[in-house]
């Protein structure tokens, strides 16, 4: 057993297969250590928040502020203020007054700035612009002069008479320690379309499809090794009416099967649990076909016709004569059980017939609310991209230790 094991861990596909599902699973038990909480819980207001720190306003007003002056602090400003819809319509305005913009970069703010100084006039209005779009080049002229500006931004607040007094003045000079301000939230991945933080759902959502992969893949294992093992060894009669039955499981797509036992299932009954119990019970075909195989080359081999010689029971001779002897094809069969079972949730959640929302996300679950809400068509990339990386990740690193134990058990394969 120690010679094996040292066999598997000089394998570089399998430790490289084994360091990343190790991290994946490291990661699932303490980031919740620093960030508890329910993943569920809805934490902000609007939907497909960006990744990045959030500050309270309110907050930030009240916190103690020191003077910098920033070179490119008024540069940054005005490129941040101007949106992507601002940038096309002063576009449309040069197009309008007949400018030549033909060496005109609309992501340069500043010659675009530097563009729209020279050239906007405000009595002027272009032909055929209607009056709304007129006053939005106001609007924007004077927003833009504003941030040019400077100006001092005052906070007021209600005085014993009823009026409005000031109580602060905040410039552009004026800047705040994060670590001042009493509400500060970090979100990396931002948050999805429920306003939830994302990459606490994705933690979560990470650790409950590994338990359905690990679910379905021992449902799917134990039958598909129960069956294998029975039909392989016992033969006759027995292997041909196991054979048929896993012949009409192997005619009907899988896939197909598990849609449909899941649509009848219900939403209300398909919690996580039950959800792999179906995938297991859908998924067993190949490995039963693969165990008798194997099965079928060692039934007459000499140790086992000895221990039939002397009597042992069929149940000891499968348990002690041959299950030995394909254990390692039996792990890495499992091993490709809960892969395919973490992929099959994936899929079902995708189509809606995944475990019930309410209560534990899962990656299929997050790939579903994505796209339902149009993640990937508003570029709410944050949304759903870490999800298929997660899957991938993990699908690559249980390929990669099968790989890595096929190499070290199948003589043919080794260098």
């Amino acid at each position: 057993m120690k010679n094996t094991l040292r066999q598997v861990f000089h394998s570089p596909k399998f430790v490289g297969g084994f360091v990343i599902f190790l991290a994946i699973l490291l990661t699932m038990f303490i980031y919740p250590l620093f960030n508890p909480g329910n993943p569920l819980q809805q934490i902000g207001v609007g939907t497909f928040a960006k990744p990045g720190t959030y500050v309270s306003l309110y907050d930030a007003t009240k916190a103690k502020t020191e003077t910098f002056r920033l070179p490119e602090a008024a540069e940054n400003r005005l490129a941040a203020s101007l949106t992507d819809e601002d940038r096309v319509a002063m576009i449309e305005y040069f197009n309008a007054m007949e400018i030549d913009i033909s060496d005109l970069d609309m992501d340069d703010t500043d010659a675009l700035l530097q563009m729209w100084e020279e050239n906007y006039d405000p009595s002027v209005r272009p032909k055929g612009m209607t009056g709304a779009r007129v006053n939005y080049f106001k609007r924007l002229n004077n927003s833009l002069q504003d941030l040019k500006s400077g100006d001092t931004l005052i906070i007021a607040e209600e005085g014993e008479d009823g009026e409005l007094v000031e109580s602060k003045k905040i410039t552009t000079t004026d800047y705040v320690n994060t670590n001042a301000v009493a509400n500060v939230k970090t979100l990396p991945l931002g948050t999805d379309n429920f306003g939830r933080d994302v990459l606490k759902e994705l933690v979560s959502a990470t650790g409950t499809s590994i338990m359905i992969g690990l679910l379905a893949g021992t449902v799917a294992t134990i039958i598909g090794l129960s069956f294998g093992l029975l039909a392989g060894y016992l033969g006759g009669f027995v292997d041909d009416f196991i054979m048929f039955i896993t012949n009409i499981f192997t005619v009907i797509p899988g896939f197909v099967l598990l849609i449909l036992i899941s649509y009848s299932i219900g939403q209300e009954q398909r919690g996580a649990a039950v959800v792999a119990t179906v995938i297991g019970l859908t998924g067993w075909t190949w490995t039963a076909r693969s165990v008798r195989s194997q099965v079928i080359s060692l039934r007459n081999r000499d140790h086992v016709n000895l221990s039939k010689l002397s009597g042992h029971s069929l149940l000891r001779i499968i348990l002690t004569d041959i299950l030995p002897y394909i254990a390692s094809y039996v792990v890495m069969a499992f091993i490709l059980q809960v892969s395919s079972g973490i992929l099959a949730e994936a899929q079902l959640s995708l189509l809606g017939l995944g475990p019930r929302t309410t209560e534990v996300p899962t990656l299929g679950l997050m790939m579903n609310w994505a796209m339902l809400y149009s993640a990937h068509t508003n570029g709410s990339w944050w949304a759903y991209f870490p999800v298929i990386l997660v899957i991938t990740l993990i699908s690559f690193s249980l390929n990669l230790m099968n790989t890595g134990l096929d190499q070290v058990f199948n003589p043919t394969l080794r260098d």
